[in-house]
């Protein structure tokens, strides 16, 4: 089973945790044989916010949506595309028209058939106006969509399109239980109904979320037979808790990772990992506030942030400065694009241009008889973005912007912040994957509400350069595309692109078939298994 955040998705932390406070053992047997039962349980620093994929746009919501639905297809440990729901494909020769071979014997966890009508009723749902989604603009590149048959899904484009297939690795939603429904005020938003690996048992909203394996599970029953997730907004705690033996999983901090983990007695406990993200972490500026419309304004920000001391001092050096939205490994990287090093006197001269000066003396600038002065919003849980917003806040104020810090808890920090632009600038993330399409996050029409170019980003170059990206499957043309996309947004600076941190993850030793890969190493969760003579819970 692949752990999937398929489209962009708000970046938050999410880590491991258990609701056992007993002291946590483990005895190495001599049978190393998988085996069912035993149960998995991590943390997350803010609850899921709904269980419908279609209206969710948050991580922790994703995760947990990943273990409960599936796709048509999927990336694989090596970040290829293979099949999940889809047993086959087949694609036409002018790129046009792509036709799914299903699985049989699929089942809901309800027990009702999967079918392609289920598929059909994905798109209608997806493109249909009244459906409040940001995940819509994939759809609505297709010129039509049919189900000849119980197990055949055909789909074609007016054009070449790209992200066309991976597209179709968005979950499923069940037609027989949503057809004719408000979706918006479905109750499967806290009670889905998926076709994957794991059912809901429980959500104590603010507390926990319990899954249970899915017996009927088409690619086999998952090997663990609970998935608990702990709603514990503070790293800290969750470290604690960690240490003690009641949770079997977490995202470690670095300074966790390198200095409070190197003990005996954690080392019998748990494996440690690392490798880089596929998401980055950025200082992103409201576009509709006048304060950051001159770019000027916003290259002198960007010039005024010692990314490396970020990198060192918060991330301690587990992670490499971004330069845009994509990570320096991939082919779409571009190599040559503009880089902003620290240099507080080109950004006093930018800033002086752009016509702030400290008129009155006090160390700030002022324009007009108004301070440079403004907020910085994060989201509570997330250690390293506060402090990477305490050393911008001081770097700020050392060229005269007077900054504020404010960190918020997550469900209100969506509903009243970012959703309605009710900011001035954020500490965020963004994670998503190996296809390179960023039209969702970068197009001047996903500006609206809750879409997620939440910034008010508008540039026609940039709009234009996305549609051709998309429209050609030639490599070296799309990496033209989007090299020049890099370069216009190194220009610009909507955000200033801070790090892409690597993933620090430790796991409870009695936990086997872990495979690190390109993917990570929760693509393959759930081959995961503890041998029956290890396993901790009975339940």
């Amino acid at each position: 089973m692949k752990i999937r955040r398929w489209g962009l998705l708000l970046l938050l932390i999410v880590l491991a945790a258990c609701s056992n406070s007993e002291q946590a053992t483990v005895v190495v047997g001599a049978d190393n044989t998988p085996a069912h039962g035993d149960t998995f349980i991590e943390a997350s620093i803010g609850d899921a916010s709904n269980l419908l994929p279609v209206l969710s746009s948050d991580s922790a919501s994703s995760d947990i949506s990943g273990l409960i639905y599936n796709g048509l297809v999927r990336y694989d440990k090596d970040l290829k595309i293979e099949g999940e729901l889809a047993e086959s494909w087949e694609i036409s020769e002018d790129n046009l028209t792509i036709t799914f071979k299903l699985h049989k014997g699929v089942k809901w966890h309800d027990g009702a058939p999967f079918t392609s009508a289920d598929v059909l009723f994905n798109y209608l749902l997806y493109t249909d106006p009244k459906t409040p989604t940001a995940y819509a603009e994939s759809f609505k590149q297709v010129a039509s969509a049919e189900a000849p048959d119980p197990y055949t899904f055909r789909v074609t484009y007016p054009q070449p399109y790209a992200p066309a297939l991976i597209s179709w690795g968005m979950p499923i939603h069940p037609k027989h239980l949503l057809e004719g429904k408000d979706i918006t005020k479905s109750p499967l938003s806290r009670s889905p109904v998926g076709t994957g690996p794991y059912r809901l048992s429980e959500w104590s909203s603010g507390e926990k979320i319990v899954l249970e394996s899915n017996p009927d599970y088409f690619e086999g029953e998952p090997y663990l037979k609970r998935v608990v997730y702990r709603i514990i907004p503070d790293q800290s705690t969750q470290f604690l808790e960690l240490k003690t033996g009641s949770l079997d999983f977490m995202g470690l901090t670095p300074l966790q990772f390198d200095r409070q983990t190197e003990t005996p007695a954690f080392k019998k406990l748990f494996n440690k990992y690392n490798y880089l993200n596929f998401g980055y972490s950025y200082l992103g500026y409201n576009l509709n506030r006048t304060l950051f419309q001159d770019k000027r304004v916003r290259q002198a920000l960007t010039y005024a942030i010692d990314k490396q001391e970020i990198i060192e001092g918060v991330l301690l050096g587990y992670g490499k400065a971004a330069t845009g939205p994509y990570k320096p490994d991939t082919w779409v990287y571009n190599t040559q694009v503009k880089t902003y090093g620290y240099d507080p006197d080109k950004a006093k001269q930018l800033l002086a241009e752009a016509g702030w000066r400290d008129s009155d003396g006090d160390g700030i600038l002022d324009k007009d008889g108004k301070s440079f002065s403004f907020t910085i919003v994060t989201n509570q849980g997330n250690d390293l973005r506060a402090k990477s917003g305490e050393i911008i806040q001081r770097r700020f104020r050392q060229i005269g912007v007077d900054v504020q810090l404010r960190i918020i808890e997550w469900a209100t920090f969506l509903k009243e912040f970012i959703n309605p632009g009710n900011f001035d600038a954020t500490i965020l993330g963004w994670t998503g994957g190996p296809e390179p399409d960023q039209y969702n996050i970068w197009h001047s029409s996903k500006t609206g509400p809750r879409q997620l170019n939440f910034i008010g980003f508008k540039n026609a170059e940039v709009d234009e350069i996305l549609e051709q990206g998309r429209r050609t499957f030639d490599l070296q043309e799309r990496k033209r595309y989007y090299d020049r996309f890099q370069d216009i947004l190194a220009e610009e600076q909507p955000y200033t692109f801070l790090y892409i941190a690597e993933a620090l993850p430790a796991l409870a030793k009695r936990f086997r078939g872990i495979e690190p890969a390109p993917a990570g190493i929760r693509y393959n969760f759930s081959d995961w298994y503890v041998p029956k003579d290890e396993q901790k819970y009975s339940r």
